[in-house]
């Protein structure tokens, strides 16, 4: 009786796809791997960093009390993974922090075999980079349709995590459409439980068919450590900006020229929309892409080109890593009617971010990348609302970053980096005008 109250009923071998009837008495995901698995490689790249020298209080007195702390470079070495996109062409697709700065960077394949890899381009905004080697009979990784997935699906990721060498790991996805948490200026992960570490950056998240989904990216973790908590740049978006970089050498950002919300239960209430999900036009600015296009403040965007929109956040990312002069047609909600409209995106004058992505005290200001006066590079304040947190501590419009807490600063992702490092009070050294100053963050 027992045994026959633990029977089960034999699953279809056709019914899983993996399972491989004449090799296999358990269903398995090595098939898949097998063919998967050569598409990613590891990647150590070296750079030189300038650090500053400081000098002892002892010999200031020496020297002076303003005399200024020397330069001094010194080698660092970075560790992750990338993905093999086009093996006749050589792409290999990577996260720009792990080769940002760098100047040499060591493709390893999974058979052992190393090359040097040149670097077509990147954008520090949403951490895509694009390396290319010289070999033959590579691997590459079909694409999977990104926007298809569900939140379930199976989901295996493949990196070098620790730089212990190739490791798999498997998992669902979690969430779609997560943004907001910080780490990029366009954010739009997907979530995933398949373990990601220190090392698994630009690896592969990959569906059961063995086709690419996702570039890992991120955790969420006490001390680097993963905790079920990973996020991956979704194939659709990276594919996106790729095309960009082997066309242009950059990233050309489309911008539709719109401020606006998620809409929540209270947005939906307030304009009487059947919908909570997607994203509130609060401003159309003139002589955009949008005003072009006749999107009014008030309309409520839930799709773009025929795909649901979950959030503003969703439609920033996606409409920022589309390439400008890319036409793309928008869902929208007005007056209670569903219409469709055109849109074809301008492009972007900079990389422009909120800042309150940055640093909540930073709130109010919009950054990007500038120059002061002199030529230094650093990080413009291109907009300033008066009554924010960035205004209260003493930001003006035309300010340009260029330190924190004496490192320097030379661009946004700079100045994003400094800043997650920094405990406690914060000095921002801010050049306005021909003069310089402290600002302080407490």
């Amino acid at each position: 009786m027992l045994a026959a109250a633990l029977a089960v009923t034999p699953i279809a071998n056709a019914a899983i796809p993996w399972f491989d009837n004449n090799k296999q008495e358990t269903p398995s995901l090595a098939p898949m791997l097998e063919k998967a698995t050569p598409a990613v490689v590891n990647i150590s790249a070296t750079g030189m960093k300038q650090n500053k020298q400081q000098i002892p209080e002892v010999f200031r007195r020496f020297f002076g009390q303003n005399a200024q702390p020397r330069m001094q470079e010194q080698p660092f070495q970075t560790a992750g993974s990338g993905v093999i996109i086009d093996a006749k062409k050589g792409y290999i697709v990577t996260n720009h922090h792990v080769i940002a700065d760098t100047d040499e960077i060591l493709i390893t394949l999974k058979n052992g075999k190393q090359y040097e890899a040149k670097k077509l381009g990147s954008d520090s905004e949403t951490d895509v980079a694009l390396l290319q080697i010289e070999a033959e009979d590579l691997t590459d990784i079909p694409l999977a349709d990104s926007d298809k997935l569900r939140v379930g699906d199976f989901a295996i990721a493949i990196g070098n995590p620790f730089a212990i060498g190739q490791t798999v790991t498997s998992g669902i996805v979690s969430a779609l459409g997560r943004s907001g948490l910080g780490i990029e200026g366009y954010e739009n992960f997907i979530q995933t439980d398949a373990a990601i570490n220190s090392g698994n950056s630009g690896g592969a998240l990959v569906s059961l068919d063995g086709k690419l989904i996702g570039i890992n990216t991120a955790i969420l973790g006490p001390h680097g450590g993963n905790v079920g908590i990973g996020f991956a740049i979704p194939s659709n978006m990276m594919n996106n900006l790729v095309k960009q970089i082997v066309e242009f050498g950059e990233v050309k950002r489309g911008v539709l020229g719109i401020s606006g919300d998620n809409i929540d239960a209270g947005i939906a209430k307030a304009f009487d929309l059947s919908t909570s999900q997607g994203a509130i036009v609060r401003q159309v600015f003139e002589d955009t892409a949008a005003q072009e296009a006749g999107l009014k403040p008030g309309d409520a965007i839930i799709s773009i080109n025929g795909k649901a929109v979950n959030s503003f956040f969703e439609l920033r990312a996606k409409i920022g890593t589309m390439g400008a002069g890319a036409t793309v047609k928008l869902g929208v909600i007005r007056d209670g009617d569903k219409i469709t409209i055109p849109v074809t995106l301008r492009e972007s004058k900079g990389d422009n971010i909120k800042a309150s992505v940055i640093h909540p005290a930073l709130e109010g200001s919009e950054l990007t990348n500038g120059k002061t006066q002199d030529g230094q590079a650093g990080v413009e304040v291109k907009a300033l609302d008066k009554r924010s947190a960035a205004a209260a501590i003493g930001l003006q419009q035309d300010d340009v970053i260029i330190g924190v807490n004496r490192q320097r600063v030379e661009n946004l992702a700079d100045l994003r980096d400094k800043l997650e490092d920094q405990n406690g009070i914060i000095a921002l050294n801010v050049v306005r005008g021909r003069s310089q100053l402290y600002l302080v963050i407490r």
